[in-house]
């Protein structure tokens, strides 16, 4: 949210009485810029839970525990009894602060949610019912993410290198500002406001991308066909099942993907292009990455349609040994095997050479007569039928490569190609504009509620 730190000389002296970690970084302060009676420890408002799960419940039974994530966000995790988990296991209650000592320096803090029953964590998980007499949980929500108060966890943290961990005792000795609940309230309001927006935002964009996704298939003369939704139970003959997949044949039954035969003669994928699976090379990491010269693509660098560069890049040894495929600028890059495939099935093009990890399959046209970027704005209006190749387990989803390759695409003139891609560009730009001007004002929000808190910016004037 903004940079923040009272100023210390590179030379300093504290007593040893003043002292809570020996560490000079442990001497990072915040000016906060509210009075004095304003600023309290968190303990005035947090108390400690050591409910042990035991207490109340049986070794049989169903209990859900959770994963807290550096957004502050906290997630449920598939229930399990009591018996079969190591170590003792501790109570949570909607509304509780629960942290990780190991990850709290990174954000992992958050407010449990009020929809699931039965939440239980480990020692490894403090516990803390929150006064909210004294202070809006929005409020505290807010606070966990601010600047000021993640430097304030790092400046605390203590234990061998990688496995530093704060103690609950840290924490509630952390001061910070607990202004008048009304206070807390209007910033809480302020925040909500600008979240509205937001989800506005990305409504208008969603709105965007289908009328987007739309266009390409009624240019193509392809007509979808709308299903009706299906139920949790439904009974299917074993003869009119094409796979062994609740998921897969839900899809059918509800018509994501049914469409009728659009205006051109489609062919296989295979027919046109060339197809690639990517790998990761065997050796050690630090020699197939010094130095690297080409951008390694996974699934991370495909949140764009256009790949321009990746977060890694691969040395040119892994290449002359061939453990890193080259594909060239142009061809069209898809997730085959992630845990997102249930949502969408990631589909990009390349504007320079990359190499692909195990997660990416590739395909360069190698015809005249078919352009990479219609093919990319054609899958991305089959994102239904694409989903319909997806296979199912319990820990990853992924597409089998030959049923990717028969995938059926419809030539039309180039000229008709290039009307569907300068149409396609001009939805994307007008959504890129969104996007942009999303980001913006929420990074501005996010701005002005770090000054709020901070005491810098009066909360009344907005």
């Amino acid at each position: 949210m903004g940079e923040v730190a009272q100023a210390r000389p590179r030379a300093f002296s504290v007593g040893f009485r003043g002292l809570q970690t020996w560490s000079v970084a442990a001497q990072y302060a915040v000016d906060w810029n509210w009075p004095d009676e304003i600023i309290k420890p968190l303990g005035s408002i947090l108390i400690r839970r050591n409910e042990a799960a035991l207490e109340t419940l049986t070794p049989e039974s169903m209990v859900t525990l959770l994963t807290i994530r550096f957004d502050g966000s906290i997630e449920p995790r598939e229930p399990v009894r009591i018996k079969d988990i190591k170590g003792r296991l501790f109570r949570v209650y909607p509304g509780d602060v629960v942290f990780s000592k190991i990850d709290v320096r990174n954000g992992a803090i958050g407010l449990a949610p009020d929809d699931i029953d039965c939440m239980c964590v480990t020692s490894e998980f403090p516990v803390y019912s929150v006064d909210f007499k004294k202070t809006d949980s929005g409020y505290v929500k807010l606070l966990f993410r601010t600047v000021a108060f993640k430097k304030l966890l790092n400046s605390m943290i203590s234990g061998a290198s990688g496995r530093k961990r704060i103690q609950p005792t840290q924490l509630e000795g952390v001061k910070v500002p607990i202004p008048p609940l009304l206070i807390q309230q209007k910033i809480v309001a302020h925040w909500e406001a600008a979240q509205l927006e937001q989800s506005q935002f990305l409504m208008n964009e969603q709105d965007l991308v289908k009328e987007s996704q739309s266009t390409t298939l009624a240019l193509l003369g392809i007509k979808k066909i709308e299903g009706k939704p299906v139920g949790k139970m439904f009974c299917l003959p074993w003869k009119d099942s094409e796979r062994w997949s609740y998921e897969y044949n839900k899809r059918i039954l509800a018509g994501l993907s049914s469409v009728v035969t659009g205006t051109y003669p489609a062919v296989p994928l295979n027919s046109i292009c060339k197809g690639v699976s990517g790998s990761t090379p065997s050796k050690k990491r630090s020699e197939y990455w010094a130095n690297g010269i080409l951008p390694w693509v996974s699934p991370k660098d495909m949140k764009t349609r256009l790949i321009t560069d990746s977060i890694n890049h691969i040395s040119d040894n892994a290449v002359k040994e061939r453990q890193a495929p080259v594909v060239t600028s142009g061809s069209i890059l898809f997730v085959v095997r992630s845990g997102i495939l249930q949502h969408t099935v990631p589909v990009a093009m390349t504007d320079i050479s990359v190499s692909i990890n195990q997660d990416i399959r590739a395909f360069t046209p190698y015809t005249e007569n078919i352009l990479a970027e219609y093919l990319l704005a054609y899958f991305e209006a089959k994102q239904d039928e694409l989903l319909r190749l997806v296979k199912w387990s319990t820990t990853v989803q992924s597409i089998n490569k030959e049923e990717l390759e028969s995938f059926p695409i419809p030539i039309p003139p180039m000229s008709k190609q290039k009307e569907i891609i300068s149409t396609v560009r001009d939805y994307h730009s007008e959504i890129n504009s969104l996007r942009q001007n999303r980001n913006a004002r929420i990074q501005g929000a996010e701005r002005e509620i770090e000054k709020m808190i901070l005491g810098t910016r009066p909360v009344e004037v907005h």
